[in-house]
């Protein structure tokens, strides 16, 4: 399962950022941004930051995911529609002469801390 590095990663780059704004508060919430061609598992993710961050200063802090999905375009007959899965063809027409925006997200957004 690879969100289990994701997350380890995810982690460090917090306590990177919170530790370099001088804040000492408590992390209340991550918001982060997963794709849904991301690659990766929102789930899996959730998961594997409830396990991975008990003993952090992320401990108890919330976790908001948002899932945007792709949009598929096609060159051929110029349709664009929204895709929750990687496909090869156009939905519409069936060319091959597509290609893909957005969806492949895998960001942090933003850390909420206390005051």
């Amino acid at each position: 399962m690879h969100e289990l590095s994701i997350v380890e990663s995810l982690i460090e780059q917090v306590e990177k950022e919170v530790v370099g704004s001088g804040h000492e508060g408590r992390i209340l919430r991550l918001d982060l941004i997963v794709g849904r061609l991301s690659g990766a598992n929102a789930d899996s993710i959730r998961f594997a930051f409830e396990l991975l961050s008990r003993e952090t200063p992320l401990a108890g802090a919330e976790l908001r995911i948002s899932e945007p999905r792709a949009v598929c375009c096609c060159e051929d007959c110029f349709a664009r529609r929204e895709i929750d899965e990687l496909v090869a063809f156009c939905p519409e027409c069936g060319s091959g002469r597509i290609s893909f925006q957005g969806g492949q997200e895998l960001l942090l957004e933003s850390i909420e801390l206390e005051d």
